[in-house]
């Protein structure tokens, strides 16, 4: 099993909480500016993360070229399946707020983009990554316990 485990992607996790600060300020001026646009543009990003991977997100690949190198190497990495369920999670909560405010149904927009503002907030404020934890409950629950109780 370790041996699989040495094959998954890894990420820095400096880079998913820039990343995170970085979706909370586009949410926030989705909300202030009561516009769809910073969702849409968010909605992408989101997007390219699930499709391709965490790195490969435009706010990934500034934080390897740009910041990453003025920090130093990270202490620790991280595996990168759990953020990308994360960012899968956001998308869905973007695209629900996108089909709200183009539908006319404004209050869904505005509580589509909250709910996710709210966990990106959350990650890049204290770095707790609320669909991490909901990919690991997920996993928990389908992964049958081999350990037998008497």
């Amino acid at each position: 099993m370790s041996s699989q485990a040495a094959v998954q992607p890894q990420v820095d996790p400096r880079g998913l909480r820039f990343a995170a600060a970085v979706t909370t300020v586009v949410l926030a001026l989705t909300l202030v500016l009561n516009s769809p646009w910073p969702l849409a543009i968010q909605a992408v990003v989101f997007a390219i993360s699930v499709a391709f991977g965490v790195q490969a997100s435009p706010y990934g690949q500034f934080f390897k070229r740009v910041i990453r190198p003025r920090l130093g190497p990270p202490q620790e990495l991280e595996d990168a399946a759990p953020p990308r369920f994360a960012q899968l999670v956001g998308l869905v909560f973007a695209v629900l707020g996108l089909i709200g405010y183009l539908a006319g149904v404004e209050v869904l927009g505005v509580v589509a983009t909250g709910f996710a503002l709210v966990a990106a907030f959350v990650n890049a404020a204290v770095g707790l990554c609320l669909g991490c934890e909901a990919y690991l409950l997920i996993h928990r629950i389908r992964t049958p316990n081999t350990a037998t109780t008497t």
